[in-house]
Order: structure tokens, then sequence, then C-alpha cells
């Protein structure tokens, strides 16, 4: 076997699990709509970095030439690509069998024209960019790692398969009934999440009320910005911080054990985890 890349199968995959769930289709790999629309998400992904200084100084940075400024061209470009496939939609919308996320909004739309609840077409295509760019690079990431911690861990990816293989077989497909049999493959899942850290700062949030967290006060209304790393590789938390270690979710008895500290995501009441996501297959 001679090497290979394994990123842009990975970012296609990914890509088009989640456009079957918004579009209710999947797309060639040789697209080339479909192939520029993955440039978009991979350019929006690596320019986010500059957002904190925009959002400090909007007034300063919208001026300053810089990459910054391609972070609203890729938005742009994604945007007018799922208000293509809106359109779509429309042309033979069927309110009997609603096929997708765009269907059923649509749907939805047309039931609560008289209701300020949020069914607008402006959220729609707002939202379906936030699937995408909150769910394609971040499952991509963590199946590289996930990779990279097995290639690295041989004898735990043969504990991994042999589960697999006693519990599901070479036959059919995993579904999530199987998560309660798959204890030590449910486990590793979280510690590539977890040593994967690919959120290491979780997006901004607001204090609903006041609140005390240790010696600090902080005030309703306050905007925080968690530092997620520093609880997923806290020593008084984990037993091994760094180091790849399924234990720290598995118990004496080898069930697992989900953890207070597992916060590779985001923090709060709206915190997002699916650690079976990258399990499902295209």
């Amino acid at each position: 076997l001679s090497p290979f890349d394994p990123v842009p199968l990975l970012n296609n995959a990914v890509a088009n699990i989640i456009c079957m769930i918004v579009f209710r289709r999947r797309f060639d790999y040789n697209d080339q709509h479909f192939q520029n629309m993955l440039k978009k998400l991979t350019d929006v992904a690596y320019l986010e970095g500059s957002i904190w200084l925009y959002d400090a100084f909007p007034a300063l940075m919208k001026h300053l030439p810089g990459p910054h400024n391609d972070i609203f061209t890729s938005s742009r470009s994604l945007e007018a690509f799922i208000r293509t496939e809106i359109e779509r939609h429309k042309l033979d919308l069927d309110p009997s069998n609603p096929r997708d996320y765009i269907d059923c909004f649509l749907l939805e739309e047309k039931h609560n024209r008289s209701n300020d609840v949020g069914f607008e077409e402006e959220n729609l295509a707002l939202c379906c960019l936030d699937l995408f760019l909150a769910g394609s690079e971040t499952t991509s990431k963590t199946l590289q790692w996930g990779l990279i911690y097995l290639i690295k861990s041989p004898n735990i990816q043969e504990k991994v398969q042999a589960e697999i293989d006693g519990v599901i077989g070479q036959v059919r497909q995993p579904t999530m009934v199987d998560k309660a049999n798959l204890p030590y493959t449910d486990a590793v899942i979280h510690e590539i999440q977890r040593m994967g850290n690919i959120v290491p700062l979780n997006g901004l949030r607001m204090a609903a009320k006041d609140s005390k967290l240790g010696s600090y006060i902080i005030p309703k209304g306050t905007t925080v910005m968690p530092n997620l790393t520093s609880v997923l590789f806290d020593k008084n938390e984990w037993e091994n911080p760094h180091t790849f270690y399924p234990e720290h979710f598995l118990d004496t008895e080898g069930k697992f054990v989900k953890r207070e500290a597992f916060l590779p995501f985001s923090a709060g009441n709206t915190s997002f985890n699916a650690p079976y996501f990258p399990l499902v297959k295209d």
C-alpha cells in the first residue's frame, strides 16, 4: 500500500452526511460545486481565529486589509449555495412527506406566519450554514485525531476492533442501540475528543444570572469565554491528563462512565457533544 492523505476523504464523507440531513441528497466527490463548498468551509474554519480581534475592534478592522476579510466572502458564498438549495426545495415541497431539514423548516414557516418564533427564510439559510460550519470541520478533525491516536496505539485499536466484531460483527451497520454494549469503544471515542481538544476556547457566552465561581463574582450579563483546554487537561480531574488513556471513562468493572470534566466542544446549557456522529458512514 502506498501512502495517501485521508483528510480529503474524511472531509467529503462528513460534509455529505450533513448534506443528506439538510438537502436530502449527497454529492459526487468530483462535483465542482461540492468541492468549492468544502474549500469555503475549510477557509472559514481556519480564519475563525481572527474573529476575536475583529469583534474587539470592529470599527477599525473593517477598514484594514487582511485574511480576516475573507471569512465574510466565504460565508456569503456558502450562504448563496444554501439559498439555491432552498429555492430548489420550494419547487417540489410536499407537506405530507418532508424529506429533510429544509422541508421541515419551510413547512413550519408556513404554519407560523403570524407568530414571531423565528421560522423565517433568512433564519433557515443561517441555520443550515451553522450546521455545516459547526458539524463538518469539527467532525472531520475528530476523525483525523482518531486515526492518529489509534495508529500510535495498536493495542487499543485491536481492543476496539475486537469489541466491535463481538457486538456488531462484519455484516451489519452499527446503530445507537449498540452503544450500551460497546463501553470500551465509547471510552476510546471520548478520549479521542478529550485529547484532540479541537475547540480549545469555547465561543462567547453570557452569564444568565449573578454567579460565583470560586472567589470570583460574575455579574449577570457578563461576557464569558470558557477555556475548555484547562478543564480537559486538569490534573485534578484526570488521572493521566496528557496521556491517551481510555480508562478515564471506564469504571473498575469496565463500564462506561461519563466524566463531569468532559467538555470537548462547549460549556453551558446549550453545550454540544455528539461522540457517535463520526461513526455514521457515508
